[in-house]
Protein backbone atom coordinates (compact mmCIF):
# COMPACT_ATOMS: atom_id res chain seq x y z
CA UNK A 1 0.00 0.00 0.00
CA UNK A 2 2.96 2.54 0.98
CA UNK A 3 4.42 1.56 -2.65
CA UNK A 4 0.91 3.12 -4.20
CA UNK A 5 0.61 6.20 -1.81
CA UNK A 6 4.49 6.66 -3.18
CA UNK A 7 3.30 6.61 -6.54
CA UNK A 8 0.22 8.81 -5.92
CA UNK A 9 2.80 11.35 -4.16
CA UNK A 10 5.34 11.38 -7.57
CA UNK A 11 2.22 11.92 -9.69
CA UNK A 12 1.15 14.95 -8.13
CA UNK A 13 4.73 16.25 -8.04
CA UNK A 14 5.32 16.04 -11.92
CA UNK A 15 2.08 18.05 -12.48
CA UNK A 16 3.49 20.49 -10.32
CA UNK A 17 7.00 20.38 -11.49
CA UNK A 18 7.17 19.30 -15.03
CA UNK A 19 10.29 17.41 -14.25
CA UNK A 20 11.22 14.07 -13.22
CA UNK A 21 14.36 15.33 -11.96
CA UNK A 22 13.07 17.77 -9.47
CA UNK A 23 10.07 15.46 -8.32
CA UNK A 24 13.43 13.03 -7.50
CA UNK A 25 15.40 15.78 -5.52
CA UNK A 26 12.02 16.40 -3.48
CA UNK A 27 11.79 12.75 -2.67
CA UNK A 28 15.25 11.86 -2.67
CA UNK A 29 15.08 9.29 -5.20
CA UNK A 30 16.79 9.09 -8.40
CA UNK A 31 15.00 10.01 -11.77
CA UNK A 32 14.92 6.36 -12.78
CA UNK A 33 13.37 4.98 -9.38
CA UNK A 34 10.52 8.35 -10.09
CA UNK A 35 10.03 6.58 -13.85
CA UNK A 36 9.94 2.69 -12.71
CA UNK A 37 7.33 3.89 -10.49
CA UNK A 38 5.22 5.68 -12.86
CA UNK A 39 5.66 3.28 -15.10
CA UNK A 40 4.57 0.67 -12.56
CA UNK A 41 1.68 2.80 -12.05
CA UNK A 42 0.39 2.89 -15.59
CA UNK A 43 0.37 -0.51 -15.89
CA UNK A 44 -1.42 -1.06 -12.89
CA UNK A 45 -4.18 1.35 -14.52
CA UNK A 46 -4.08 0.31 -17.93
CA UNK A 47 -3.34 3.72 -19.03
CA UNK A 48 -0.51 6.71 -20.05
CA UNK A 49 -0.34 8.84 -17.16
CA UNK A 50 2.50 11.07 -18.88
CA UNK A 51 3.99 11.71 -22.41
CA UNK A 52 7.88 12.29 -21.80
CA UNK A 53 10.26 14.65 -23.85
CA UNK A 54 13.79 14.85 -23.62
CA UNK A 55 12.93 18.52 -21.99
CA UNK A 56 9.77 17.88 -19.60
CA UNK A 57 6.90 15.74 -18.59
CA UNK A 58 3.42 16.82 -19.34
CA UNK A 59 0.47 14.77 -17.68
CA UNK A 60 -1.80 13.15 -20.65
CA UNK A 61 -6.02 13.63 -20.00
CA UNK A 62 -5.92 10.68 -18.19
CA UNK A 63 -3.19 11.34 -16.32
CA UNK A 64 -4.40 15.38 -15.23
CA UNK A 65 -7.60 13.32 -13.67
CA UNK A 66 -5.63 10.51 -11.74
CA UNK A 67 -3.70 13.20 -10.13
CA UNK A 68 -6.46 15.20 -9.33
CA UNK A 69 -7.92 12.07 -7.74
CA UNK A 70 -4.79 11.46 -6.39
CA UNK A 71 -5.18 15.07 -4.75
CA UNK A 72 -8.09 14.12 -2.81
CA UNK A 73 -7.12 10.78 -1.66
CA UNK A 74 -4.00 11.76 -0.08
CA UNK A 75 -5.71 15.33 1.82
CA UNK A 76 -8.02 12.19 3.00
CA UNK A 77 -4.69 10.48 4.24
CA UNK A 78 -3.39 13.22 5.86
CA UNK A 79 -6.62 14.60 7.49
CA UNK A 80 -6.80 10.79 8.92
CA UNK A 81 -3.27 11.11 10.86
CA UNK A 82 -4.18 14.62 11.92
CA UNK A 83 -7.66 13.70 13.57
CA UNK A 84 -5.92 10.78 15.28
CA UNK A 85 -3.27 12.61 16.53
CA UNK A 86 -5.22 15.52 17.87
CA UNK A 87 -7.12 13.79 20.69
CA UNK A 88 -6.88 16.54 23.00
CA UNK A 89 -8.11 19.89 23.04
CA UNK A 90 -5.42 21.48 24.81
CA UNK A 91 -2.91 23.31 22.65
CA UNK A 92 0.73 21.37 22.31
CA UNK A 93 3.62 20.05 20.40
CA UNK A 94 5.61 21.43 17.51
CA UNK A 95 3.83 23.77 14.96
CA UNK A 96 5.87 24.38 11.36
CA UNK A 97 5.58 27.86 10.54
CA UNK A 98 6.70 29.14 6.65
CA UNK A 99 6.60 33.00 5.82
CA UNK A 100 8.09 34.96 3.87
CA UNK A 101 11.00 36.70 5.29
CA UNK A 102 10.34 40.43 5.53
CA UNK A 103 7.14 39.43 7.46
CA UNK A 104 8.39 36.34 9.06
CA UNK A 105 11.43 38.39 10.79
CA UNK A 106 10.42 42.23 10.51
CA UNK A 107 6.53 41.27 12.48
CA UNK A 108 6.47 37.43 13.61
CA UNK A 109 9.22 38.02 15.87
CA UNK A 110 7.92 40.74 17.55
CA UNK A 111 4.81 38.25 18.55
CA UNK A 112 6.35 34.87 19.34
CA UNK A 113 7.45 35.40 22.82
CA UNK A 114 3.84 36.73 23.65
CA UNK A 115 2.76 33.60 22.24
CA UNK A 116 5.29 31.07 23.69
CA UNK A 117 4.23 32.74 27.25
CA UNK A 118 0.46 32.07 27.14
CA UNK A 119 0.95 28.65 25.60
CA UNK A 120 4.17 27.16 27.12
CA UNK A 121 3.35 23.94 25.65
CA UNK A 122 3.75 24.94 22.07
CA UNK A 123 7.14 24.63 20.39
CA UNK A 124 7.40 26.77 17.69
CA UNK A 125 9.07 26.10 14.41
CA UNK A 126 9.80 29.44 12.25
CA UNK A 127 11.02 28.60 8.67
CA UNK A 128 11.60 31.56 6.36
CA UNK A 129 11.30 31.45 2.21
CA UNK A 130 10.77 33.96 -0.34
CA UNK A 131 8.26 31.00 -2.30
CA UNK A 132 4.95 29.58 -0.82
CA UNK A 133 5.73 26.44 1.03
CA UNK A 134 4.67 22.85 -0.09
CA UNK A 135 2.40 22.43 3.08
CA UNK A 136 1.81 18.77 2.40
CA UNK A 137 5.23 17.91 1.54
CA UNK A 138 7.34 20.07 3.68
CA UNK A 139 4.99 19.28 6.84
CA UNK A 140 4.11 22.89 7.30
CA UNK A 141 1.09 24.18 9.37
CA UNK A 142 0.83 27.11 8.55
CA UNK A 143 2.00 29.60 5.97
CA UNK A 144 2.23 33.24 5.24
CA UNK A 145 1.91 34.29 2.35
CA UNK A 146 1.56 38.11 -0.05
CA UNK A 147 -0.84 36.26 -2.10
CA UNK A 148 -3.62 34.24 -2.40
CA UNK A 149 -3.28 30.65 -2.32
CA UNK A 150 -4.84 28.53 -5.07
CA UNK A 151 -3.81 25.36 -4.66
CA UNK A 152 -6.76 22.44 -3.89
CA UNK A 153 -6.51 21.18 -0.38
CA UNK A 154 -5.29 24.21 1.11
CA UNK A 155 -7.93 26.35 3.20
CA UNK A 156 -7.35 30.02 3.37
CA UNK A 157 -8.05 33.42 4.91
CA UNK A 158 -6.91 36.68 4.60
CA UNK A 159 -5.61 38.16 7.78
CA UNK A 160 -5.25 41.91 6.73
CA UNK A 161 -5.34 44.01 3.66
CA UNK A 162 -2.33 46.36 2.60
CA UNK A 163 -1.36 48.76 -0.06
CA UNK A 164 1.79 48.92 -1.53
CA UNK A 165 3.68 52.12 -1.76
CA UNK A 166 6.66 53.51 -4.22
CA UNK A 167 9.08 55.27 -2.24
CA UNK A 168 13.10 56.77 -2.90
CA UNK A 169 14.67 58.64 0.05
CA UNK A 170 14.78 62.70 -0.10
CA UNK A 171 18.90 62.14 -1.18
CA UNK A 172 18.07 60.28 -3.75
CA UNK A 173 14.96 62.85 -4.88
CA UNK A 174 17.11 65.80 -4.49
CA UNK A 175 19.49 64.19 -6.81
CA UNK A 176 17.41 62.90 -10.02
CA UNK A 177 14.42 64.75 -9.34
CA UNK A 178 10.84 63.87 -8.58
CA UNK A 179 8.94 61.87 -10.72
CA UNK A 180 5.50 63.60 -11.72
CA UNK A 181 3.90 60.47 -13.45
CA UNK A 182 4.18 57.19 -14.41
CA UNK A 183 6.15 57.94 -17.38
CA UNK A 184 8.72 59.77 -15.50
CA UNK A 185 10.03 57.16 -13.64
CA UNK A 186 11.87 55.66 -17.21
CA UNK A 187 14.38 57.80 -16.15
CA UNK A 188 15.22 56.85 -12.66
CA UNK A 189 16.52 54.18 -11.01
CA UNK A 190 14.13 51.52 -10.04
CA UNK A 191 13.88 47.77 -7.44
CA UNK A 192 11.99 44.80 -8.37
CA UNK A 193 11.56 41.88 -6.56
CA UNK A 194 13.45 39.29 -8.11
CA UNK A 195 11.26 36.44 -10.06
CA UNK A 196 11.82 33.10 -12.53
CA UNK A 197 8.77 33.71 -13.74
CA UNK A 198 8.04 37.12 -14.93
CA UNK A 199 9.55 40.19 -15.85
CA UNK A 200 9.67 43.00 -13.79
CA UNK A 201 6.50 45.01 -14.10
CA UNK A 202 4.30 47.07 -11.92
CA UNK A 203 0.31 47.30 -12.19
CA UNK A 204 -1.12 50.94 -12.04
CA UNK A 205 -4.92 51.86 -11.28
CA UNK A 206 -4.54 56.10 -11.94
CA UNK A 207 -6.80 58.17 -10.19
CA UNK A 208 -9.80 57.93 -12.91
CA UNK A 209 -9.57 54.31 -12.36
CA UNK A 210 -7.94 53.07 -15.63
CA UNK A 211 -5.44 50.47 -15.14
CA UNK A 212 -1.68 49.37 -16.91
CA UNK A 213 0.99 46.99 -16.60
CA UNK A 214 4.10 48.93 -16.44
CA UNK A 215 6.86 47.03 -17.53
CA UNK A 216 10.59 48.54 -16.18
CA UNK A 217 14.22 48.00 -16.46
CA UNK A 218 14.87 47.47 -13.17
CA UNK A 219 18.67 48.87 -11.57
CA UNK A 220 18.59 46.45 -8.78
CA UNK A 221 16.55 43.00 -7.92
CA UNK A 222 17.12 41.00 -5.28
CA UNK A 223 14.59 38.31 -3.99
CA UNK A 224 14.70 40.12 0.13
CA UNK A 225 12.32 42.58 1.09
CA UNK A 226 15.02 44.22 3.25
CA UNK A 227 17.15 44.95 0.58
CA UNK A 228 15.14 47.02 -1.39
CA UNK A 229 14.12 48.90 1.74
CA UNK A 230 17.41 49.34 2.57
CA UNK A 231 18.60 50.35 -0.92
CA UNK A 232 15.82 52.83 -0.80
CA UNK A 233 16.83 54.12 2.54
CA UNK A 234 20.43 54.59 0.92
CA UNK A 235 19.31 56.59 -1.82
CA UNK A 236 19.46 53.53 -4.76
CA UNK A 237 16.60 54.35 -6.16
CA UNK A 238 12.54 53.74 -5.89
CA UNK A 239 10.94 50.20 -4.98
CA UNK A 240 7.34 49.77 -4.37
CA UNK A 241 7.08 48.08 -0.52
CA UNK A 242 4.26 47.40 1.56
CA UNK A 243 2.98 49.85 3.34
CA UNK A 244 3.34 48.99 6.96
CA UNK A 245 6.98 48.09 6.41
CA UNK A 246 7.93 52.02 5.29
CA UNK A 247 5.45 54.08 7.26
CA UNK A 248 7.55 54.65 9.83
CA UNK A 249 10.42 55.61 7.55
CA UNK A 250 8.26 58.03 6.00
CA UNK A 251 7.01 59.76 9.10
CA UNK A 252 10.50 60.49 9.86
CA UNK A 253 11.57 61.39 6.75
CA UNK A 254 13.65 58.81 5.51
CA UNK A 255 11.97 57.79 2.35
CA UNK A 256 8.82 60.13 0.72
CA UNK A 257 6.67 58.36 -0.89
CA UNK A 258 6.49 58.64 -4.67
CA UNK A 259 2.81 59.25 -6.98
CA UNK A 260 0.10 58.89 -3.99
CA UNK A 261 -2.51 59.72 -6.24
CA UNK A 262 -2.32 56.13 -8.09
CA UNK A 263 -2.16 52.88 -7.00
CA UNK A 264 1.08 51.14 -7.68
CA UNK A 265 1.84 46.98 -7.20
CA UNK A 266 4.39 44.84 -7.81
CA UNK A 267 1.99 42.47 -8.51
CA UNK A 268 -1.82 41.86 -10.36
CA UNK A 269 -3.67 40.56 -6.31
CA UNK A 270 -4.47 42.67 -4.14
CA UNK A 271 -1.92 43.39 -0.95
CA UNK A 272 -2.42 41.61 2.20
CA UNK A 273 -1.13 38.95 4.39
CA UNK A 274 -2.94 35.64 3.64
CA UNK A 275 -2.39 32.32 5.79
CA UNK A 276 -2.83 28.96 4.35
CA UNK A 277 -3.25 25.70 5.98
CA UNK A 278 -4.32 21.94 4.85
CA UNK A 279 -8.01 22.26 4.79
CA UNK A 280 -9.08 19.55 7.10
CA UNK A 281 -12.70 18.65 9.38
CA UNK A 282 -10.00 18.61 12.16
CA UNK A 283 -7.57 21.26 12.63
CA UNK A 284 -5.39 21.56 15.03
CA UNK A 285 -5.68 23.37 18.27
CA UNK A 286 -2.44 24.30 18.29
CA UNK A 287 -3.34 25.96 14.96
CA UNK A 288 -6.46 27.40 15.60
CA UNK A 289 -5.30 29.11 18.92
CA UNK A 290 -1.86 30.65 16.70
CA UNK A 291 -3.89 31.81 14.28
CA UNK A 292 -6.47 33.78 16.93
CA UNK A 293 -4.14 35.42 18.54
CA UNK A 294 -2.68 36.84 15.28
CA UNK A 295 -5.51 37.98 13.91
CA UNK A 296 -6.11 39.71 17.03
CA UNK A 297 -3.12 41.55 16.92
CA UNK A 298 -2.97 42.14 13.35
CA UNK A 299 -6.61 42.10 11.58
CA UNK A 300 -8.49 44.87 10.69
CA UNK A 301 -8.23 48.44 10.77
CA UNK A 302 -4.97 50.37 11.10
CA UNK A 303 -3.62 47.74 13.39
CA UNK A 304 -0.63 46.31 11.26
CA UNK A 305 0.73 49.65 11.61
CA UNK A 306 0.53 48.76 16.01
CA UNK A 307 3.18 45.97 15.48
CA UNK A 308 7.09 47.86 15.50
CA UNK A 309 8.71 45.83 13.32
CA UNK A 310 12.15 44.26 13.05
CA UNK A 311 12.96 46.61 9.74
CA UNK A 312 12.00 50.17 11.32
CA UNK A 313 14.92 51.75 12.24
CA UNK A 314 14.23 54.42 15.64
Amino acid sequence: MSDRVRALELLVSLKRTGSFSATAQMFRLSSTSVSRSISMLEERVGQSLLTRSTRNVRLTEAGEEYARRAVEILASLEELDQSMSVLSTVPAGLLRIHSRSMFGIGVLTRLLPAFAEAYPDITVELILGEEPADLRREKIDIDFRLSEPDEPGVRRRRIYSSERWLVASPEYIARSGLPLSIADLERHNCMAYLSTTTTAQWWVTHADGSKERVPFQPRFLSNHGAVLLELARRGGGAAVLDDYLVRRDIEQGRLVRLLPEISISSSARPGGLYVAILDSMVIPAKIRVFLDFLTARLAGGQKRFQVENTWERS
